[in-house]
């Protein structure tokens, strides 16, 4: 009790005289107890429970000094529950030993204690008059007892009872050095519970650290995502004390919550089936708000309502919910808890989940991305580089929660060119490297984000972008080897409406990354197949034309010896018939055609098995060959024809006529594609060791499927989806593009034409 607050009959008369023999031993003692207690005090550690118990034990027996003839005994309080707890008790009598607790010694309900402690002040018994002292204390002599209540900052955590066994009350400056007293026990209490406290949170936070840590090991110990979500589960029921719990995922359509995993020790019917997002529960409440939620009772409003048993035998009152958002802002599912105890989770306990949740996520992502990249892996060995391509774009799409992708080759120095996308993007589309967004991450070799491509000047297509309602992009370079140049790059574009922000999501950047470097690989493997699909066609092409090539010339020898003949046997009936021949025309004239067919037999066979013989290679203009080809297709009037960029071509090594009936029979093929009408584009371009030559038809086009068949020799025109001649000739006109060192390939949709790219190296010295 401060000085003020004693009573005025208390208070030391003004005019009273106490000389210095009477106050300062006693005076000099208690101070010395007080900065004995207020050692003890500091000494208090957190991890020896008795050290606080020791401060305590200095105040009872400073108090019986101060108060001659006196015994103290303090007791701890538990607010709370509004108890005493007897086992703190801590006591001293008047010799200074501490008073063994016995049976009826403890407070009353109704007694000075529970007064002092309502009153927040000291309760003296002769103060009070309907206060009597307790039947067992008085039973002992106590004639006075003074109650002191523990408070610190207004709560309650103890009390310091002083018993007098003489007729007396206690004096001004015993009242004030109890005060003391009172203050440092309340301080001690309350330091010592502190510290307590702070010991049994960093125990929890380090057991929650421990089970945290165990839920990421689990993440890279688990090969089933199923296995992960339960165990995880299992942490959260363990630590939150929870009855059981449940992971929803979010399906593929966005739609609807799918059961992947749940733990409980009593289940007994529980409901599993696919809940809707846009259902009346709990868990779809979490889902659309994207927000965590505790409910202390599921009885009370609006969740009654609302919830959503997980097992319709038992009766749960409290459920703790929190979603689980990828790094992407996507929403991937809820992860539920549910007690029978109304209250049984705390904000410490939805912390938790929530890390755990995170944890869960992290899996989730990782099990998708490794699905995905084995799948793809499976793609490289079995399928076509587009195939792939096509694949990358919709799984980028998938993981990355984006609208639309893009992966974008360089087939020019100065142009990207569309080879696969998922939404939005026409396929073959063309966009410049300098300038564009695209372009800024092959010439920086970073990626690139854009926060709204709808106003970005670097992005090349705002009209596609506000059709499409693009906002975010983010660009990844696709870089080969070592050195890490640049074919191109994959790009996905995310609306305006979708929650994650690429630019703040490392995750997104790692993980496009990853599906670059598939995408190079399947560039890489599509050029390694193409070289040794080429390497093989010209290995076999030249292996059997050096046998077809001495077929050929002892064919062309007894030709030459049988054929030839005729001509000389001609001439001789001639001679020695001419007579009868100038008597007979019928004779004469089938004579004369004898011969002629025989030349013409002879000319054609050297003709046609010309082709057979190795070609002599020489620098050759392709806009001279496409003209005599155009010349000898006899094209009708209903054809139109287009050239660009042929005349400024440089030359390219090539047999000339073997490349004048390449380009004859592309042009005728086109031709009947079209059925005799129609436009064909012929178009040229150049690189430092290559010249390639387009040859594009407004034909029906060649099915996707049909592309690596109709090279084949024995491919016959009534399985194409086009008329024309598609069998011989075009398996002919390939080999001779293998014989010249050179490639040709096929694009087309299937509806929208045909072209047809021809490859041929330039001569060394313009290289």
């Amino acid at each position: 009790m401060p000085f003020n607050d004693l009573r005025a009959s208390e208070r030391m008369n003004p005019t009273e005289k106490t000389s210095p023999e009477e106050i300062d031993p006693l005076l000099y003692e208690a101070l010395a107890s007080l900065n004995q207690i207020s050692g003890a005090i500091n000494r208090i550690a957190p991890g020896d429970p008795g050290s606080g118990g020791i401060s305590l034990q200095l105040i009872v027996e400073s108090a019986i000094r101060v108060v001659p003839g006196s015994s103290a005994v303090i007791y701890t309080y538990d607010e709370i529950h509004e108890s005493f707890e007897s086992e703190s008790r801590v006591s001293a009598d008047a010799e200074g030993q501490a008073i063994e607790a016995l049976p009826g010694d403890e407070p009353r309900p109704d007694g000075i204690g529970r007064r002092a402690l309502s009153r927040r002040r000291s309760v003296i018994s002769y103060e009070e008059p309907d206060l009597d002292v307790h039947p067992f204390h008085a039973s002992l002599g106590v004639k006075a007892v003074g109650c002191f209540p523990l408070i610190v900052a207004d709560e309650a955590v103890g009390t310091l009872y002083i018993y007098l066994r003489e007729e007396r009350e206690f004096t001004r400056l015993e009242r004030l050095m109890l005060d003391n007293f009172v203050n440092q026990a309340a301080m001690s209490i309350y330091h010592t519970r502190q510290l307590a406290g702070i010991q049994r949170d960093l125990a929890r936070k380090e057991e929650e650290l421990n089970r945290l840590h165990q839920a990421g090991m689990l993440i890279s110990s688990r090969l089933r995502l199923e296995e992960t979500l339960e165990s995880i589960l299992q942490l959260a029921l363990e630590m939150t004390n929870a009855q059981y719990g449940i992971f929803r995922l979010l399906d593929r359509s966005g739609q609807s919550l799918i059961t992947r995993a749940f733990a409980g020790a009593t289940l007994d019917r529980p409901l599993i089936e696919a809940l809707p997002l846009s259902a009346n529960s709990v868990m779809g409440h979490v889902a659309r708000s994207r927000q965590p939620i505790l409910i202390p009772d599921l009885y009370a409003e609006p969740w009654s309502k609302i919830y959503y048993p997980l097992d319709a035998g038992m009766q749960m009152r409290s459920e703790l919910a929190v979603p689980l958002i990828n790094a992407s802002g996507r929403l991937e599912g809820v992860l539920n808890l549910e007690s029978p105890l109304v209250g049984a989770f705390s904000e410490n306990d939805s912390h938790m989940l929530q890390s755990l949740a995170t944890y869960a996520v992290t899996a989730i992502q990782e099990v998708r991305l490794l699905d995905a990249l084995q799948e793809v892996a499976q793609l490289l060995l079995s399928e076509p580089s587009q195939k792939v391509l096509d694949h990358l774009a919709e799984v980028a799409c998938d993981l990355l929660n984006a609208t639309a992708s893009a992966i974008w080759l360089i087939k020019d120095k100065n142009e990207l060119t569309l080879s696969a996308s998922s939404g939005g993007y026409n396929h073959g589309e063309r966009i410049p490297i300098d300038g564009s967004l695209t372009g800024q991450a092959i010439l920086e070799r970073t990626p690139v984000v854009a926060n709204d491509v709808r106003t970005d000047p670097r992005f090349h297509r705002p009209d596609l972008a506000q059709s499409q309602n693009w906002a975010r992009a983010l660009i990844i370079p696709l870089l080969t080897g070592d050195a890490g140049q640049p074919i191109g790059a994959f790009g996905v574009y995310s609306s305006d409406t979708d929650p994650g922000r690429f630019a703040e999501s490392a995750w997104d950047k790692k993980v496009l990354t990853f599906l670059a470097h598939y995408a190079v690989l399947a560039v890489q493997n599509d050029a390694r197949q193409q070289a040794l699909r080429s390497a093989q066609e010209q290995r076999s092409v030249a292996e059997t034309f050096a046998a077809v090539g001495d077929i050929a010339s002892n064919l062309l020898h007894h030709l030459n010896n049988k054929v030839g003949t005729i001509p000389v046997r001609v001439q001789s009936i001639e001679d020695k018939c001419r007579p009868a021949l100038e008597a007979d025309p019928y004779l004469r004239n089938n004579l004369t055609e004898i011969e002629r067919c025989a030349m013409e037999a002879m000319q054609t066979v050297r003709e046609n098995l010309s082709h057979l013989r190795p070609i002599r290679l020489e620098p050759i203009y392709v806009a001279a060959r496409v003209m005599d080809a155009l010349h000898a297709a006899n094209l009708p009037s209903t054809m139109r024809v287009q050239t660009n960029g042929l005349d400024h071509l440089p030359v390219v090594m090539a047999g000339g006529q073997s490349l004048t009936f390449v380009f004859t029979n592309l042009i005728e093929n086109a031709t009947d594609a079209m059925h005799g009408e129609g436009l064909i584009s012929i178009q040229g371009t150049s690189g430092p060791t290559w010249v390639e030559i387009s040859v594009t038809d407004s034909g029906p086009g060649i099915r996707p499927d049909l592309h690596e068949h109709i090279f084949e020799l024995n491919f016959s025109v009534r399985n194409s989806a086009r008329s024309g001649n598609l069998g011989f000739g075009l398996w002919w006109v390939k080999t001779l593009m293998a014989r010249l060192g050179g490639s040709l390939q096929v694009e087309s949709d299937g509806k929208h034409g045909t072209t047809f790219r021809l490859r041929l190296p330039r001569p060394e010295e313009q290289r």
